[in-house]
């Protein structure tokens, strides 16, 4: 049977996004990449990032950048992750800038460019303390001293990344290690680097303030643009919308029942030990939707008064006893995703793409 779940995508609002941060972003004397990762590079919602004056596009993955160009889309495309060295030739085929961390595959990727002629650029990572990917701070002058000795002039800049591991609040200081890291390698080599990636969603809060430090150029943003929120300052970004993905599954069960499982408590399907409030008999709704398709802690029901309570691999079970509408088999349930819950329903095959 074929699954009646959909997401809704606001083209409008998505377009609206990327206009106010790339605006943001100039203002502050920065560029942007608009990284398309968490919808899977949607060649329909690259072109709005395009179109919307963006000029380069941020992808973790090879395949979602040749889904983009395969759709007969022109853009810069920068790498976000390395893939697994048996498809650096792809890199070189599909890739203008690469974020590496590693001096290993930098020296392979840059002897290979050399042998077929394809020219890259490298932005080398900093690790300033997120713990991500990336030299640590305090070990990279001489780190960086060797990149430039394998890459010369394709070692385009240096970047960091900020928030999505740790949880690392950016700040300038965070920003003024690369830029004193720039100012090293200068007085070593005598060459100066074109880009300092520092920024990503959660550092938007710097340019909204005016306080990123001057020489800081590049930032890389999805969150912001296409879900208007900043997961790690625990906000939605000034100005935008959040209304640009709508997640609906349709009811095939509703019925009322006890809110406490009746018997011995063990794990779940997914190991976890599941924990439920006696409230009495609730009404409850089993929507077309599960684990394999969205995360549900990142939902956020558009009905108020619906609660959803938990998910099995195909099953959402959402509380509509307080309900400000009632339900019955066939109606739809709206909600609002967190960029967890958007990741996972883009990637999965079973919700049907619906684009207004």
């Amino acid at each position: 049977m074929i699954s009646l779940a959909k997401v809704v995508v606001n083209t409008v609002s998505i377009g609206a996004n990327a206009k106010r941060v790339r605006e943001l972003a100039e203002v502050n004397g920065v560029e942007i990449a608009a990284v398309t990762k968490v919808v899977c590079g949607d060649p329909t919602i690259a072109s709005i990032l395009l179109n919307s004056g963006v000029k380069e596009i941020g992808e973790s993955r090879l395949e979602n950048i040749s889904r983009i160009t395969n759709a007969g889309i022109d853009s810069d495309f920068l790498l976000l992750r390395l893939p697994e060295r048996s498809k650096f030739r792809e890199v070189l085929d599909n890739v203008d800038t690469v974020l590496i961390g590693d001096l290993d595959s930098l020296s392979k990727l840059y002897e290979l460019s050399s042998e077929t002629g394809q020219e890259v650029n490298f932005i080398y990572m900093i690790d300033t303390g997120d713990l991500r990917e990336g030299v640590m701070y305090y070990e990279a002058e001489s780190v960086l001293e060797k990149a430039f000795e394998i890459a010369g002039e394709n070692l385009e800049g240096i970047g960091t990344n900020l928030g999505c591991f740790g949880g690392v609040i950016a700040t300038p200081k965070k920003f003024e290690i690369l830029l004193s890291l720039g100012e090293f390698l200068r007085k070593k080599t005598g060459y100066s680097l074109r880009r300092y990636s520092a920024g990503n969603t959660a550092s938007l809060p710097l340019l909204e303030k005016g306080i990123v430090p001057k020489g800081i150029n590049h930032f890389r943003l999805g969150e912001s643009i296409l879900c208007g929120t900043d997961v790690t300052n625990n906000r939605e970004v000034p100005g935008t919308l959040q209304d640009t993905f709508t997640l609906y599954g349709e009811v095939i069960e509703i019925a009322e029942k006890p809110s406490v499982p009746i018997g011995e408590i063990g794990r779940d399907a997914f190991g976890r030990i599941p924990h439920f409030e006696d409230k009495g008999k609730r009404i409850k709704a089993i929507l077309d939707l599960g684990e394999q398709d969205v995360l549900p802690s990142g939902l956020t029901p558009l009905v108020g008064g619906c609660e959803v309570l938990h998910a099995s691999s195909d099953h959402l079970i959402v509380d509509v006893t307080e309900s400000e509408k009632s339900f019955s088999v066939g109606d739809s349930i709206g909600f609002r995703m967190s960029y967890g819950a958007l990741l996972r329903v883009m990637t999965s095959p079973y919700i049907r793409k619906v684009y207004e």
